[in-house]
């Protein structure tokens, strides 16, 4: 009963606070934004914080679920929120959901800082952004776009002309070849499965040529979720990545050729290919280009071969 009425009383701070003049969240570095430090001393060390290093745009086909990660360090008695931006409608506080809509949830593991908001079934409507709210006073923010892509509109328009083409399945990891991630945060990959006239019976996961879901391993915190469909979607989930978690990650499918990536894990490092704000796959625009050219190129291949 407590949390409960916790959870109505920040819902009614988060309400007041979307009713304040815009400069009391300055996103560019104003007292409540993600840029701005607080004042020192040893309250400084423990204020919340959020993770960089978070991927700031998210990608998802239509029909799949999406994943919104907002990584809070030094969170204390603070309660996190996601709030949608077209509407302003308050998703969910902390563990609780504020919407009629059953696709949105929040999960939180309380071994991790990790705060993901889900959506199931995402559609094109659910495009935009969304914002990770922490109940200081006042609130900090961290802010992630989501783009919802159509991929069988786009191959029902290549194939239009109703040409005989023996398309074979294909599996391909999103983002590849390479992804960065901080030491201690998830990382999430997505294996998609194309091309199939049937869901694969099974997909098998590899870390470096062994097997990644096996229970009797000693690693923990290592998870697979798989959605099948006209494209089969398979995610994997490890949580606190350390360095050992480097290396090749493949995704196995029983009906395509294997597809693999390679993860680094890194301790305060920034390259440059690295998902921030400004580049890598954070970059909506070269994401969705990518989604598209693939789809293109690949339908030019097949049409090549058969005219051949």
């Amino acid at each position: 009963m407590q949390r409960a009425r916790n959870a109505v009383a920040h819902l009614a701070l988060l309400v007041l606070a979307h009713l304040t003049p815009p400069g009391a969240c300055d996103v560019a570095g104003g007292a409540g934004s993600v840029n701005a430090l607080p004042a020192g001393g040893s309250s400084a060390r423990l204020a919340p914080s959020f993770d960089a290093a978070t991927p700031r745009n998210v990608t998802a086909l239509v029909g799949k679920s999406a994943y919104l990660s907002c990584r809070v360090r030094n969170l204390g008695n603070r309660t996190v929120s996601w709030i949608r931006h077209r509407d302003l409608h308050i998703l969910t506080v902390g563990g609780y959901t504020y919407t009629s809509d059953q696709r949105f949830q929040a999960t939180h593991s309380p071994q991790t800082d990790d705060w993901t908001l889900h959506i199931k079934w995402a559609q094109q409507r659910d495009a935009g952004v969304y914002e990770c709210q922490v109940s200081t006073q006042p609130v900090r923010s961290f802010f992630v776009t989501l783009h919802v892509v159509d991929c069988d509109e786009i191959y029902q328009r290549m194939f239009a002309d109703d040409d005989p083409l023996n398309i074979m399945p294909s599996a391909r990891i999103l983002g590849g070849p390479d992804l960065h991630v901080d030491i201690g945060s998830t990382i999430n990959l997505t294996c998609l499965i194309q091309f199939s006239p049937e869901p694969p019976a099974y997909i098998f996961w590899y870390h470096e040529d062994e097997q990644v879901i096996s229970y009797d391993s000693s690693r923990g915190g290592v998870s697979v979720v798989t959605e099948k469909g006209a494209a089969t979607t398979s995610y994997l989930l490890v949580q606190d990545a350390a360095p050992a978690d480097s290396g090749r990650y493949s995704c196995s499918p029983s009906n395509a050729e294997v597809a693999s990536v390679r993860v680094h894990v890194l301790n305060g490092e920034r390259p440059a290919a690295m998902q921030t704000g400004s580049a890598g796959l954070s970059n909506s625009s070269h994401c969705i280009i990518a989604l598209l050219a693939a789809c293109a190129l690949h339908a030019r291949l097949l049409r090549a071969q058969l005219a051949s």
